[in-house]
């Protein structure tokens, strides 16, 4: 993989494909998807035309979090394989030219980590300062009121040395202590490790965390983030060619410039969440979502746009293994689920930033919706369960916002084929697949060249034939407006302008002049046009985008 440029690094003209391991693809029939599965797959995502590869956690783990436990760095889980596989991984890889970013998770660690045993040895024990360990309060109680992401507290209390140690997700992922130096040190060694093992590059989960201060209960974006990203950046990332995108739920467009500024050296850019978070209810959260508000999504989406205009990087997505299947949440998953699977790879493809594919997207793969809380696997959705029963939410009510909007709806296994478990496996699959496999599924989709999979391997090839999509400025047009979703490229010349009509509605509209243009159709859903003139007719969920050379 070289370098296009000095001014373009060479993966900007690339596309992310995010492989979920546990529900990929399972080669030895025990109902758990793995490495050599997907090595069995590189032809299809070869085939697809996707450029880099991110694998969620693949490491040793209790599986607390499905992998966002990981009790050893350096092993790899033995349900997924083998070292030697993830090497032959990255090895088979590299030779379609696909590069692999593995999950980086170094906010927290397992309990079971060898690290965190030692820590709760005793209060003087070797490790103990690699975490954050405090006295409880005056009375005997928690430390402070700070709250767990998966509800509860973030405090819990270690019986054996009598203080409470400290956790943003489970009690079972205890958050690492990086105000020690001597942490920050081992975790930049195995990054070097990997990194001299052959890898792309990395995601980092939930980054934006490590420079938390429990004591003043500041868990994100706190003072020290990013003096440590950029002491991580000279310890493990100078001077080679990779890729870094950071999961950062706490930035917004006037923090993103810090994390992947081209004078930072920090990250290359982040994944941010104000489109998503914008879709939300005020008191609960994703569990009692909010009715899709289109001009709040532009608004998201725009703001990133001129924040990162002439300097960082977007990463653009809409989702992946914590967040709801895309046609799902932002399309019409029912009757105009291919055309409106098109119309948001279109939108999302052709803006400035470099686009993530979560797996089965490329599908126009739907949330799996369950019929029982005890259906998920999800530990995030059963404890909010218990927690927001607990408060006065009901059962159903809870149970239809998991299904709009919880992790598992996306976790099931990959559509292959029409086949009972859809080629997943042989066996029982951990988790439920989807009812409507055998009719979204990869094989009918590659047989159709109107298919939403055709679409994106379309969507991927103009993103390496067309400078505009990779280097042109972005402005929005029609900003207000409540159906349609609208913007213009322009490069060195050239002019692209986008217009989706995000409603199972036809749309007429008078377009203002900025809107118009008359060149060639790139990319679109229904019949093709090669202009837009001063009035619009879009059908449900259509899309249309001219290029003008």
């Amino acid at each position: 993989m070289g370098q296009q440029s000095i001014s373009t690094p060479w993966w900007r003209d690339r596309v992310v494909y995010q492989v979920y391991p546990r529900s990929f693809q399972d080669s030895n029939g025990d109902g758990i998807g793995d490495l050599p599965g997907i090595r069995t797959r590189l032809d299809y995502l070869d085939a697809l035309g996707v450029g880099l590869i991110w694998l969620s956690p693949v490491f040793a783990s209790p599986m607390h979090d499905n992998g966002y436990d990981i009790s050893d760095y350096r092993a790899v889980a033995p349900e997924f394989g083998t070292l030697s596989d993830l090497d032959g991984l990255i090895a088979d890889a590299r030779k379609r030219d696909i590069g692999v970013l593995l999950d980086l998770v170094v906010n927290h660690t397992s309990d079971e980590h060898q690290w965190f045993r030692s820590a709760r040895s005793g209060r003087d024990a070797p490790f103990r300062d690699f975490y954050i360990w405090r006295d409880p309060a005056p009375d005997g109680g928690l430390p402070n009121g700070v709250r767990s992401t998966f509800g509860g507290p973030a405090w819990t209390l270690d019986p054996e040395t009598g203080q409470y140690y400290f956790h943003q997700f489970s009690p079972q992922q205890p958050d690492l202590n990086w105000a020690n130096p001597a942490l920050r040190s081992e975790i930049y060694a195995m990054m070097n490790w990997w990194l001299d093992r052959g890898i792309a590059g990395f995601r980092m989960d939930v980054i934006d965390l490590i420079g938390k201060d429990p004591d003043t209960g500041i868990t994100a974006n706190g003072p020290n983030l990013h003096p440590y990203l950029q002491e991580m950046h000279r310890q493990t990332l100078a001077g080679r060619d990779v890729v870094t995108v950071g999961e950062t739920w706490s930035a917004t467009p006037d923090t993103g410039l810090l994390y992947s500024g081209a004078d930072r050296n920090e990250l290359s850019m982040v994944f941010q969440f104000e489109h998503v978070t914008a879709q939300w209810h005020p008191e609960y959260g994703k569990w009692q979502p909010r009715p899709f508000d289109l001009i709040a999504l532009k608004q998201a989406f725009n703001r990133w746009q001129e924040a990162l205009a002439e300097d960082g990087w977007n990463a653009l997505f809409w989702g992946n293994h914590d967040l709801p299947r895309a046609v799902s949440k932002y399309g019409d998953d029912g009757e105009y689920r291919v055309e409106s699977a098109k119309m948001l790879a279109t939108v999302l493809h052709l803006m400035k930033g470099t686009p993530f594919i979560y797996q089965g997207e490329e599908l126009g793969m739907t949330n799996t919706r369950f019929d029982a809380i005890g259906k998920f696997r999800d530990i995030e959705t059963h404890n909010m369960y218990r927690e927001h029963v607990a408060a006065g939410l009901s059962p159903d009510a809870f149970l239809a916002g998991a299904n709009e909007n919880g992790r598992d709806t996306s976790r099931t296994p990959m559509h292959w084929d029409a086949s009972e478990t859809a080629g997943f496996t042989t066996a029982t699959p951990w988790i439920g697949v989807n009812a409507n496999a055998a009719e979204i599924n990869a094989q009918a989709a590659r047989a159709d060249t109107g298919s939403v999979w055709w679409h994106y391997r379309q969507l991927i090839g103009l993103r390496r034939e067309h400078p505009i999509i990779v280097e042109g400025c972005y402005s929005p047009l029609l900003a207000e407006d409540p159906q349609i979703f609208a913007y213009e490229r322009r490069h060195d010349g050239s002019r692209l302008v986008v217009i989706a009509n995000f409603t199972g509605e036809q749309v007429t509209r008078t377009l203002p002049a900025e809107c118009r243009i008359a060149g060639r159709s790139l990319s679109s859903n229904y019949a093709p046009v090669v202009s837009f003139g001063s009035t619009i007719d879009l059908a449900p969920y259509e899309v249309q985008a001219v290029l003008e050379d």
